[in-house]
């Protein structure tokens, strides 16, 4: 077959171009379709050679910072890719990738990342937090958003087989499409992170600073709980609201190389993730380190994180409220109760490797194209 793998916008390598690496591996012969291409040359290995076919936002004024803005351009842009000549089109998509055009004889599979996060159920927080609440630029942004779902809802009848990355985002994929979808976990680099059974006396939080991460709500948790140390790894426009509430046992150490992160996880007492995300890499890879997570009880963190009794199969514990009190209460709950076993951890955090991904997704491929 002809396969082309079609990904939204490539600018860095982090979650979904994990995703795309793995699809690039385990289909070296496919072509490569992009809106954008902005990936710095040292990052650019996981492209494992390939030159990706762009659009015409490519060659827009400023588009390599500020492609974002080009937004309302790009479900025209990405219906311009000929995909004519593919038997099978895989997309990657979490904003406009599966709006390729597809013709009857041909497959197409979309890997899903999440619907449009800022124009359906998260419209309103994301008008929140961009100001855009009232006023002229604000009706202007509704006026957009609203497009941007009936363009999207009508690019759903052109793929064949959804896989969601978990059983939240095809619960999403349900309500907005009516379309069911496989879940397949995304591809955590297990083998990167080695178990880790001596653990330190702090908590670990390490994550981008943008405010649906809630950084600065952990921050204030743990300046009012001064006898436990916090160390905070990450950086982002929610730094400042950081280092503001930090407390004298809250260390925030800003962007960290990989190995630091890594030394941090394997090392710390437990990762606090307080986020609703849609899968969540992050307390995977600190699972991997055979370290427990205390995390939000919403999203993608039910499916990764195991609250249990059965210490066989405990990995971690929830807290119900993004609030500060209700991660103090986590802490202390998760300090009153029973010792995890990282090996436990370790055991869990496997489930999700690049290995399982690869091949759960060959067998979706293989059992829809036969």
């Amino acid at each position: 077959m002809k396969i082309a793998v079609v990904h939204e916008w490539l600018a860095t390598y982090a979650g979904s171009e994990k995703v795309l690496e793995q699809i690039l591996l385990m289909f070296p012969q496919a072509d490569l379709f992009s809106v954008v291409d902005f990936v710095p040359e040292k990052e650019r290995g996981f492209l494992q050679g390939r030159t990706p076919r762009t659009t015409f936002i490519q060659k827009l004024p400023k588009a390599a910072r500020w492609f974002r803005h080009y937004l309302p351009l790009m479900p025209l842009a990405v219906e311009q890719h000929d995909l004519s000549g593919y038997d099978l089109i895989i997309s990657s998509n979490h904003a406009v990738a599966k709006g390729v055009l597809t013709g009857p004889d041909q497959i197409h599979v979309c890997y899903c990342h999440s619907p449009i996060r800022y124009a359906w159920d998260l419209q309103h927080q994301y008008l929140q937090e961009s100001g855009l609440t009232r006023g002229l630029k604000s009706w202007l942004a509704r006026g957009l958003l609203h497009y941007m779902r009936l363009w999207d809802l009508r690019t759903a009848n052109g793929v064949d087989h959804f896989v969601a990355n978990s059983g939240f985002i095809a619960r999403r994929i349900r309500k907005v499409y009516r379309r069911e979808a496989e879940v397949l976990p995304p591809p955590v680099d297990v083998s990167g992170f080695a178990l880790a059974t001596e653990k330190e006396d702090f908590y670990l939080a390490a994550s981008r600073m943008v405010p649906y991460k809630k950084m600065p709500m952990i921050v204030e948790a743990f300046s009012r709980m001064p006898d436990r140390q916090l160390v905070m790894i990450g950086d982002g426009p929610d730094m400042d609201r950081c280092r503001a509430a930090a407390g004298p046992n809250v260390k925030i150490l800003g962007y960290q190389s990989f190995e630091s992160l890594r030394s941090h996880m394997q090392r710390a007492r437990a990762f606090v993730f307080a986020a609703e995300e849609d899968f969540g890499i992050a307390p995977v890879e600190a699972q991997a380190c055979g370290t427990p997570v205390i995390a939000f009880g919403r999203g993608g963190a039910l499916e990764t994180v195991v609250e249990s009794e059965d210490p066989a199969q405990r990995t971690g514990l929830f807290f119900a409220e993004q609030e500060a009190d209700a991660i103090i209460a986590a802490v202390e709950r998760f300090e009153r109760g029973p010792a995890f076993d990282p090996a436990v951890c370790r055991q869990h955090a496997e489930k999700f490797s690049t290995e399982a991904f690869r091949a759960r997704f060959l067998d979706i491929i293989a059992r829809i194209t036969r």
